[in-house]
């Protein structure tokens, strides 16, 4: 590797490190924000809510990487520009390809991290989100009843107790639960105690009663009456009721795709059951996670296009970098869109592939030296000029 190369790949991949971690680390941020709540009003530890949200951060840098090669790119390049070290590098006898060498070796790099994020890390980690939210949701249950405190279990269950004695007894309980649609139940009892279940935990109520909404065709009311609001009363010497939101079974049945392999998303298990629906959802989502690391190639192959291929200007290549950024955004939108067409019908997979090399092959095209592709000539070395003065000249 020669010095030119090292100077500008040191360049690169140190900005290129930093924004990414940088542009992950605010994404982190903000999508963190819906699970404060679980160390502020839930009382869990702050190292669960560090755990829970440092799953989501490959799926993030899976996302992000693209976007951030090709700005580093592009910026590295317009920077070297600006500061004429471009023109000196040309002058001294480099081309196109061997000025863009040390971007592409590190978007080979990028895109090498980019199969590692899809085809391993993403899947691992995002199952074990999902894992965590069912023991917060479920399992962990029992630590989110607090004394003196309407502790919402869930979106639809809230369970209140007065004391909590020091062996895990509840005394003065009241629990709403609203799971049933239609149909709120509110339940008092004087003590209970929560236990594990087999789909997470369980309060065991005693002396107590159970007041249930319901709507129902009164006695003796005429033919058509429409049903009414009744309230039930039940009194109770012991009952239960469970606090989990769902059961395990139905957790691991319905994987989401995004904790699925890519052998699982294009060869979907039949015993499963999945609906048609859902087999192409995934096999498109399958062909997209495979086709995602060539984005970054291919982005940074159009920053390069962009910022070598427009010749010396004395005044910056600020209109190149915008017609760059413009145009990978309508890349970004049309990725989307493909997705979401093939995920609809797995005929128009091949473009998901066509989106991802299109840009790269294009932009090679283009630093080829494409014929009719405005570029302005190299500007000529001073002795070069002097020479053509004194050939002029005789």
């Amino acid at each position: 590797m020669s010095r030119v190369t090292r100077y500008i790949f040191r360049q690169i991949a140190i900005a290129l490190l930093a924004v990414t971690v940088g542009l992950a680390a605010l994404i982190w941020l903000t999508q963190s924000l819906r699970f404060i709540e679980l160390v502020l009003d839930r009382g869990l530890p702050f190292s669960v809510f560090l755990e829970l949200t440092g799953l989501l951060l490959p799926s993030f840098f899976a996302v992000i990487l693209p976007i951030t090669t090709f700005v580093v790119t592009l910026f590295s390049y317009v920077r070297l520009a600006s500061d004429r070290e471009l023109v000196v590098m040309r002058a001294a006898g480099l081309s196109d390809w061997r000025l863009a060498r040390p971007a592409l070796l590190v978007a080979l790099l990028a895109t090498g991290a980019g199969v590692v994020l899809q085809t391993w890390l993403v899947p691992i980690s995002h199952a074990a989100f999902r894992e965590w939210q069912f023991e917060i949701r479920n399992q962990m249950a029992a630590i989110l009843v607090q004394e003196g405190v309407f502790s919402s279990v869930s979106s639809d269950l809230t369970v209140y107790a007065r004391l909590r004695e020091r062996d895990g007894t509840l005394r003065g309980i009241l629990i709403h639960d609203q799971r049933e649609a239609g149909a709120p139940v509110t339940i008092l009892a004087e003590r209970g105690v929560i236990l594990p279940g087999a789909n997470g935990p369980r309060v065991i109520l005693q002396n107590g009663q159970r007041q249930q909404m319901e709507r129902a065709v009164l006695p003796n009311s005429p033919p058509g009456t429409p049903p009414q609001p009744r309230l039930t009363v039940l009194a109770f010497g012991e009952n239960s009721v469970d606090l989990a939101r769902s059961n395990r079974t139905e957790d691991s049945r319905n994987r989401d795709s995004r904790e699925r392999f890519i052998g699982e998303l294009l060869n979907p298990d039949p015993a499963e059951g999945l609906a048609e629906r859902d087999v192409r959802k995934f096999r498109a989502e399958g062909h997209g996670r495979l086709a995602s690391p060539l984005t970054t190639l291919s982005f940074a192959l159009v920053g390069l296009a962009a910022a070598l291929s427009s010749g010396f200007r004395r005044h910056g290549g600020g209109l190149t970098a915008i017609t760059a950024v413009g145009a990978v955004v309508v890349l970004l939108a049309l990725g989307l869109a493909v997705g979401n067409l093939a995920a609809r019908d797995n005929r128009f997979i091949p473009l998901i592939w066509a989106h991802a090399l299109a840009p790269g092959l294009a932009a090679a095209w283009v630093l080829s030296g494409a014929p009719g592709w405005p570029r302005r000539a190299p500007p000529v070395p001073a002795t070069g000029r002097r020479a053509l003065r004194r050939r002029a000249a005789g």
